[in-house]
């Protein structure tokens, strides 16, 4: 045991582990993977892993000799209801259905899916047809597995907290975590299994059961819980946590914290390389080594003090992974910590353990959480100290890190005017979008509508916002999670891109999909203005002028002209007409000698008019009418405008057969770019010309 003591307390054997497990998992990462099916296989045999369902819609992970994500559409609330009686996990099905690859993302820095499955190990997506039980689950793991689900079906929360399962809490409310800065509570972590460590071990001490035996007892469990939850990064450092320091006070090893850190690092990344590519895993284990450094700084005999403390350090390490992967931080989080954290660990956390087995305490556990969700909605109107910077360069995050540890042991020994360096940083990357020089257009690819964007350092302009039904097929079934194109695809580029506020959002007419996310956006980004095009207003155009009159937003219709930009964006106003399209706001803009113009979804008729009332000719960029429907884009039309390039917004096989043959023919000596072929398509105007780039899927 002496020697063993010896050779742990040699900080060289840590340096050893974490080099050769670097070296391993940038390897394991290296190496190319390819799946074993194809997109030719219509049939396929495997086990149910996961199983979820959102209205009408099934989601399923399969696994065979190799994981697959499934989809299928429940036809009926008697099949819906079938499935939840008959399959469990663990249970084998026989699969009829397509195959195909996941995409890319087609917007430059947003959420990728593709890669998202692939460092979990899923290279392909079926959507099925027909789904057949073969056998039932036989596996104690499932068996157990089953029996929590079951047990945690009782409340959303019950499954989040036990489970770890977030999945059928409301997108608002989660939502509203998330901009508080407060989600990390409801991933199973190191905190949660420290409550749950000490719960048992308190529990064991009470009967008489020696600090040895507690320790075994209580790994054992633990064990069976991460094995029963699953291998997420934060709730195997939690795991480890406990097993490593608790291993290492029983025997006297006096390893130091870092070094057992590093130790559990590299278990971690042996046991799965992807958590490199996890943001959740660099959360999880940064915030910790943070805490386990700063460890004496953050010890208080206050509770409240101690807390805050903690909750400075977490924030400011957390910060470059904040603005890398989402572009902001939320200050308010540091102070919200203050009432969530001891809220969710001394009471809802351990009240979700209790009333996973007594039920009958379900009203008051639904309490707790009416009073969690409802101070985070609040909360989350307070927008003032959540702060928007732009993605840059990789190497500045870098930057950032050697700058917070400045400023950490700035706080440790009182040296306050090492704070400023990363203030200065943080200011000079705030400020950095009103420097740039640069004028973009950037056709959003939003499915089958339209939005496009144009901005430069200081001023911002939204064409339309776009718009798709939610994905639930039936009428008879109600979605859980409405899939909303602002929240998940503009407002993560505005930011992304640094811009705080939509100076104006022109609205091309009042069809859903270009204008389909009017509310959504004004709801949960600044607005300035509204431009609304000709004609009387439509439905959907009141319920977003009830909206703009209750937040005071400006709105106006059928202007000419707008200055924008040190130049005029002008509206190609001809008659009103009898139809929204042809009511479309045209625009037509010129910047540094490059022509734009940007057509709605105006008909050949308007077009006519068009050629007869302005002289507009040889235009560099088109944004083709109508997303290249047969009903705009006339031979006459396009050979006097004579576009350098045709830009056509629509989905991909969309049910309206855009973009219509004889229209790719009509734009034939153009360079045509589709976002359903190339994704986002940006024109950025750099002097002394442009470069155009795409995000392809």
């Amino acid at each position: 045991m002496l020697k063993l003591r010896t050779i742990l307390l040699s900080n060289k054997l840590y340096y050893i582990i974490i080099s050769i497990t670097l070296l391993v998992t940038i390897v394991n990462a290296l190496i190319p993977r390819k799946s074993i099916y194809n997109e030719n296989i219509t049939k396929l045999k495997a086990q149910i892993i996961t199983s979820s369902i959102d209205g009408d819609k099934l989601k399923l992970t399969i696994k065979n000799k190799e994981k697959l994500l499934l989809t299928y559409y429940f036809k009926s609330q008697t099949e819906k209801d079938n499935y939840r009686k008959k399959y469990q996990l663990g249970d084998y099905i026989e699969v009829e259905g397509e195959l195909s690859s996941p995409k890319n993302n087609t917007t430059n820095y947003l959420f990728n899916y593709k890669s998202y499955l692939k460092h979990k190990n899923i290279y392909y997506l079926i959507n099925a047809s027909n789904i057949k039980k073969i056998s039932s689950n036989k596996n104690l793991y499932y068996i157990l597995k089953n029996i929590v689900i079951n047990l945690s079906e009782k409340s959303p929360y019950l499954k989040t907290f036990i489970l770890g399962d977030k999945s059928n809490i409301s997108s608002k409310v989660m939502s509203s975590y998330q901009e508080n800065g407060i989600s990390h509570l409801f991933a199973i972590s190191g905190m949660h299994i420290t409550l749950l460590s000490s719960i048992i071990t308190k529990f064991l001490k009470k009967i008489k059961v020696s600090e040895t035996n507690c320790y075994y007892i209580t790994s054992i469990i633990l064990i069976v819980y991460l094995i029963l939850v699953g291998f997420s990064p934060s709730i195997l450092r939690g795991v480890l946590f406990y097993l490593l320091f608790s291993l290492n006070k029983i025997y006297y090893f006096y390893v130091k914290p870092v070094n057992i850190f590093i130790v559990i690092l590299s278990i971690s990344l042996l046991i799965n390389y992807n958590y490199i590519f996890d943001v959740g895993f660099w959360y999880s284990f940064l915030i910790s080594l943070s805490l386990i450094v700063t460890s004496k700084y953050i010890t208080s005999n206050n509770y409240l003090l101690g807390l805050l403390k903690t909750s400075i350090i977490s924030f400011l390490v957390s910060i470059p992974i904040s603005l890398y992967n989402f572009y902001q931080i939320n200050i308010s989080s540091i102070f919200y910590n203050l009432f969530f954290i001891p809220y969710v660990s001394i009471i809802v956390f351990p009240l979700s353990l209790i009333t996973l087995f007594i039920p009958f305490l379900l009203p008051i556990y639904e309490l707790t959480i009416k009073v969690l969700e409802e101070v985070s909605l609040f909360l989350s109107n307070n927008r003032l100290l959540i702060i928007t910077f732009p993605r840059i360069n990789f190497i500045f995050y870098i930057i950032y890190y050697v700058l917070i540890i400045i400023f950490i042991k700035g706080l440790i020994t009182k040296n306050y005017y090492k704070l400023i360096f990363l203030s200065l940083m943080l200011l000079v990357h705030y400020i950095y979008p009103y420097f740039q020089r640069d004028f973009v257009i950037k056709v959003i690819d939003v499915g089958q509508g339209d939005s496009i964007l144009l901005y430069s350092g200081r001023e911002t302009v939204l064409i339309d916002t776009g718009g798709i039904v939610t994905h639930t097929k039936s009428a008879w079934a109600k979605s859980n999670k409405e899939y909303s194109i602002v929240k998940n695809t503009t407002i993560p580029l505005l930011k992304s891109s640094g811009i705080r506020k939509v100076d104006y959002l022109i609205l091309s007419h009042g069809d859903y999909d270009h204008m389909g996310e009017g509310i959504n956006l004004v709801n949960n980004f600044k607005v300035e203005k509204v431009i609304f095009n000709c004609g009387e207003f439509n439905d959907l155009e009141k319920e977003l002028i009830k909206v703009l009159d209750k937040k005071k937003i400006s709105y106006y219709k059928e202007l000419s002209e707008l200055s924008v930009f040190n130049n005029k964006l002008y509206f190609l106003n001809t008659s009103i007409y009898n139809n929204e399209n042809d009511n479309s706001n045209v625009l037509y803009f010129n910047y540094n000698n490059y022509q734009f113009l940007f057509m709605g979804d105006a008909s050949i008729e308007k077009e006519k008019d068009i050629l007869n009332e302005y002289s507009i000719e040889d235009i560099d960029f088109l944004k083709v009418g109508h997303h290249g429907s047969d009903t705009s884009s006339s031979k006459e039309f396009i050979d006097i405008m004579n576009p350098k390039y045709s830009i056509i917004s629509l989905g991909e096989n969309n049910r309206y057969n855009h973009p219509k043959k004889s229209v790719l023919n009509t734009l034939s000596n153009s360079k045509i770019y589709r976002t359903d072929k190339d994704g986002s398509i940006e024109i950025r105007l750099i002097k002394p010309g442009y470069e155009i780039i795409t995000c392809s899927p």
